[in-house]
């Protein structure tokens, strides 16, 4: 009851008034063992709308910094602005770029992961041998038992890989030249492929669809993981 605010007492009085006030009438309508239902029913409803009137207020603060993001690239339908973490809760521009910039990287990481999984799983591998030992792309399972398990690939294989992921995180997948026009802009004055031909909506609409693939590809990477452990077989990847 620390919380109270009397000055918020009239949150709970609708909800409160239309339960009091219907309730005669929409019981009078049932059997006995349905007005029982929906008696529970009316006491929770009570029991939310008074509740309502005992949650802290947000602080002019937090609401001021929030409010902030809400028109940011990516506060978008259905979800608008997403953030039940309060990880910007009370935080500067630098804090979000630097979230920005972790959720760009790691979408991209994902759509390229699922990609992935759905190519190899449908049997479509490098061709040649992935080392001298005349081994095969081909030979090794799909998913995780490709690293991991008896028959995935060797020590020294995944040193290679997870060196050759490490060098182009310190040293390429960066703004280098400090040219980049936004958060996550890696073309570092070499890589263009038309960008600097379409218009700011244009811009604007194809980052906005590049961070709805990347929200959607770390979900569906992580559900594949998850299935690969259960088993099974799934529709268009196939069995896991």
């Amino acid at each position: 009851l620390g919380f109270f605010d009397p000055s918020k007492r009239k949150t709970s009085s609708v909800p409160c008034f239309l339960v009091n006030f219907l309730s005669p009438l929409i019981f009078s309508q049932f059997t006995t063992e349905q007005k029982h239902i929906k008696m529970k029913l009316a006491i929770l409803a009570a029991l939310f709308g008074s509740a309502a009137a005992f949650a802290p207020a947000q602080t002019g603060k937090t609401t001021t910094a929030l409010n902030a993001f809400e028109s940011e690239l990516g506060a978008q339908p259905p979800l608008g602005f997403f953030d039940p973490l309060g990880l910007l809760d009370d935080a500067d521009q630098e804090r979000f770029d630097r979230l920005r910039y972790v959720e760009i990287k790691h979408g991209r990481i994902a759509q390229l992961a699922f990609l992935g999984n759905i190519i190899t799983r449908a049997g479509v591998h490098l061709p040649g041998n992935i080392d001298y030992a005349g081994n095969s792309f081909d030979s090794f399972p799909n998913g995780w038992a490709a690293i991991s398990g008896p028959d995935a690939i060797s020590g020294s294989g995944l040193g290679q890989i997870v060196a050759f992921v490490g060098f182009l995180e310190l040293f390429v997948m960066k703004d280098v030249t400090g040219e980049g026009e936004f958060v996550g802009d890696f073309r570092n004055g070499a890589l263009d492929f038309g960008w600097d031909k379409f218009d700011a909506e244009t811009k604007l609409s194809k980052r906005a669809i590049e961070l709805n693939n990347g929200r959607a590809a770390m979900m569906g990477i992580l559900g594949l993981m998850v299935h690969e452990q259960l088993g099974g077989e799934l529709p268009i990847v196939g069995p896991m």
